[in-house]
């Protein structure tokens, strides 16, 4: 096995374990798409993929929740916004402009 097996592996087999304990047994965790959200988000900053995991997942729950969307679909339509954004750089984006900065 090469090391990126091995890695793909060990991820396949934490992130069963993690959705599992958390009871969210039918979630498939689209591993490809999540580590480019956090490597595309190092172009913010080296810490910055973590925190765009996070809400991520916490946008992506909040669709699935009021029924916007199924799960999965949740997460690639929030990640493909926080990829944008990563696009964009450190100064771009919505809150550059957006609805933060105009006291509403």
């Amino acid at each position: 096995m090469t090391e990126h097996t091995d890695e793909g592996l060990v991820l396949d087999q934490w992130s069963r374990r993690l959705t599992q304990a958390l009871q969210i047994l039918d979630f498939e965790v689209d591993q490809k798409l999540v580590l480019e959200l956090t490597e595309q988000s190092r172009s913010v900053s080296p810490s910055a993929g973590a925190v765009s995991a996070l809400i991520v997942g916490y946008a992506a729950g909040l669709a699935a929740k009021v029924g916007k969307t199924e799960s999965s679909a949740a997460v690639r339509s929030a990640a493909e916004v926080a990829l944008q954004l990563c696009r964009d750089g450190a100064e771009g984006g919505p809150d550059a402009q957006g609805w933060t900065n105009s006291g509403q």
